[in-house]
Formats: structure tokens, C-alpha cells, sequence
């Protein structure tokens, strides 16, 4: 019986008669580079790291995020939450990324619904919609976005007239130089309950849905969907107006008051104003593009098929051709929609206090560069993955599952 070190004597030799196979094995190159390539970039990332602690150390400002409780002392003209002078930069930065949150928000929205009726125009059969979408799409996308931002801010809302001059349109909207006003809805006592039901009733009629299709599919039953939602929202309505004997808001319009002070409904600053349309008015050249070209991938004997069966052009658009067409739309869109998210930054070029803007300024006053730079990019590359996600999701929802 062999002692223990005869055995490993012979593991050893037998490994090593094997070690020629294993080196010609291509499996183990393509671990193994992948190990070795892994292995170098967190070297070159521990050393990059110990390096700038060190020099940091050496200047006598070492790494930290504690600067975020101080005072910022600066003022921010545009916010959606209470802010002071005296509150601390982490408030101020939280102000921005809310600003630039709802800029990327309405502008996502906007660009969609502009982008959509742009790339089907792009496909009509009018000789005139169809050239001025061309001659639109050409000229916005070929052109720097940085250079239409200051064209609509300094050529167009900032030379709207000042408030005592303002143009009226009708429906109570202001345009003037100060602001754009627009009529909104402002909550009520009622607002709380209304939101209940209308969630609990949204939340039934959800469920009530699926149970219907299930029983269309599987019992060849009708479904009639739409009738059964409708009821139960409707139903939600009427009561939620028997409780709360109101309706869930009510229209603040915008007013001049007697000392010449614009009061009342949504008040715009012209910097929003501007970043929005530039980057909605640039997205939608792209996503039209987008749109069209998904709208063309789909086979025409669709179109065919559509017609023999007697739908119309829009008919035919709704329920046959954009339902296969977002299969190819949607990978592109979600491009776009990340673009859009960055490009928001370029607020900081109109004056409008956005995450990237206000993060600028804190970096300026308290010299903690690398930390508010490891901040916005952590900040813009949670929300890019959070959209990537997003259409990912509804990718696989609209993508054909075989059975």
C-alpha cells in the first residue's frame, strides 16, 4: 500500500502529463485570459484609488462626503421643495436632481408622443407633410444640441414681452418674459380619498381584466374587457363623489394681479421652457427616424392583409402594423430616451439649476472635486440603468413568445 507522499508524488506526475493537453485546450485560454484580464483591471483600479488617497492625504484634504452636511449659502431659483440658503449642500443637490428629474420625465413624454406623430407623417401620403417631416428631422439632428438650446432660449422666451405687455392666449395662458403661466389642477380636501378609491378601483379592474382574458382564451368566452373596466371605474367614481361630495381638483387659473404680479396656475420658468423644447424638439428628429423605420420593417402584406379585411389606414396603424413594429421600435427608443436623460445636463449652458448645475456649484465652493464627480456620475448612471431596465421590461412584454 502506497505511503502518502509516494501519492502525491504520483497526483503530481499525473498532473503533469496532463498540463500539455490542457495548455492546447482552447476552454482554458478563454478562462484563463478572461481571469487575467479581470485580474489586471482591479490592480490598475487599487492602484489608481491608493494613489489619489495618498495625494490627498498629502494635500491635506482627505476623501470624504461629510462636506454634504454643511451649508451651502447659495441661493436656487427653480425648485420643487423648500429650500434656504441656510439648508446644506445634500438639500441643494436634492433640489437639482428633482429639477432634472422632471425635465427628463416631461421631455421622455413629450418626445414619444412628437416622435410617433412625426415618423408616421414621414410615411404619408400628403407630398407636403411628408417633405416638411423630412426637411424637420434634416435639419434638427444635423445641427449641434447645445447651439438649438441658446437659439430657444435667447432667441425666442427671452424675448417674449414683460409681464405688462404679455401675450393673453386663450384658456388664461401667460407668455411673458418672467414666466410661462399655464392653468392647473390644485388639490382639494377631497384629493386624499379620491386617490384611494380611484387606486382600489384601479387595482380591480386590473385583476377583473386578467380574469377576462383568461376566460377568453381559455373558454372561448367573450371578454368584453373594456365593458367590465369601465363599470368598475365608473363605479368607483360615483361613489368617490358621494363621499367626498366634491370633485379630486380644481382648476387654479393664472392672473395679473392690481400691482402687475403674475399669480395662479403652473408657472414656467423660461430656462425649463427652453431646455425642454430644445431637447424634446431635437429627441423627436431621432425617434421619428425610429418610428419609421420600424413602421417599414414590418411586411407588407400586412398592409395587404389589413386592407382585404376592410380596415382603414388608421385602423390598420393602431391594431396591425405599430403592435409589430415596437418589436423593433423599442431597442432604439431606449437609446434615445438615455440620450435625452444625459443631455439634460447641458442645462448649466441656459442658467437652469439642474442636478448637473447645482453639483457644479457645490464642486466650486467647498473643492471637493472627485467626490461631487463620483456623485453626478453615480447619479446619471443609476438613472440610465433605471430606464435601460424599464424598457427592457416592456421589451419582453411586446416581444413574440413562442409556444
Amino acid at each position: 500500500m502506497n505511503n502518502p507522499p509516494q501519492q502525491d508524488k504520483n497526483r503530481l506526475a499525473l498532473n503533469l502529463r496532463n498540463l500539455p493537453k490542457l495548455l492546447r485546450d482552447s476552454r482554458f485560454w478563454k478562462i484563463a485570459l478572461q481571469a487575467i484580464a479581470m485580474l489586471l483591471f482591479v490592480t490598475v483600479v487599487i492602484i489608481l484609488a491608493d494613489n489619489l488617497i495618498y495625494n490627498r492625504q498629502l494635500l491635506g484634504r482627505p476623501l470624504g462626503f461629510e462636506f454634504l452636511d454643511s451649508q451651502a449659502s447659495f441661493d436656487i431659483g427653480e425648485r420643487l421643495i423648500n429650500y434656504e440658503r441656510s439648508n446644506s449642500f445634500g438639500r441643494a443637490m436634492l433640489v437639482g436632481l428633482l429639477n432634472s428629474l422632471r425635465i427628463m420625465v416631461f421631455g421622455i413624454i413629450l418626445a414619444t408622443i412628437f416622435g410617433l406623430l412625426v415618423g408616421i407623417a414621414r410615411l404619408s401620403d400628403n407630398w407636403l407633410l411628408r417633405n416638411l417631416a423630412l426637411v424637420y428631422i434634416e435639419i434638427v439632428r444635423n445641427t449641434p444640441l447645445l447651439l438649438q438650446l441658446l437659439f430657444w432660449y435667447s432667441a425666442v422666451f427671452l424675448q417674449l414681452p414683460l409681464l405688462e405687455n404679455s401675450i393673453v392666449l386663450p384658456g388664461s395662458i401667460y407668455l411673458t418674459k418672467k414666466a410661462i403661466a399655464l392653468p392647473w389642477l390644485t388639490n382639494n380636501e377631497a384629493t386624499g380619498i379620491w386617490l384611494i378609491l380611484l387606486s382600489i378601483g384601479i387595482i380591480i379592474a386590473a385583476l377583473i381584466w386578467r380574469w377576462r382574458e383568461y376566460l377568453r382564451v381559455k373558454q372561448g368566452r367573450p371578454g368584453r374587457k373594456i365593458l367590465w373596466t369601465s363599470g368598475i371605474i365608473i363605479t368607483v367614481v360615483i361613489l368617490a363623489l358621494i363621499v367626498t361630495q366634491s370633485a379630486p381638483f380644481f382648476w387654479n387659473l393664472p392672473r395679473v394681479t392690481t400691482d402687475t404680479r403674475l399669480e395662479g396656475g403652473l408657472q414656467l420658468s423660461p430656462e425649463f421652457c427652453a431646455l425642454l423644447t430644445g431637447l424634446v424638439v431635437y429627441t423627436v428628429s431621432f425617434i421619428a427616424e425610429i418610428v419609421r423605420a420600424g413602421i417599414q420593417a414590418v411586411p407588407k402584406g400586412q398592409w395587404e392583409a389589413a386592407k382585404a379585411l376592410g380596415l382603414k389606414s388608421g385602423m390598420t396603424l393602431k391594431l396591425v402594423i405599430l403592435p409589430q413594429a415596437l418589436r423593433v421600435i423599442i431597442p432604439s427608443l431606449t437609446s434615445q430616451y438615455l440620450n435625452l436623460a444625459k443631455n439634460s445636463s447641458l442645462a448649466i449652458a441656459i442658467g437652469f439649476p439642474d442636478f448637473y448645475s447645482i453639483a457644479n456649484t457645490t464642486l466650486n465652493q467647498t473643492n471637493k472635486e472627485v467626490e461631487v464627480i463620483l456623485i453626478i456620475g453615480a447619479t446619471y448612471l443609476i438613472i440610465s440603468l433605471l430606464i435601460s431596465i424599464s424598457m427592457n421590461l416592456f421589451n419582453r412584454q411586446v416581444q413574440i413568445k413562442e409556444r
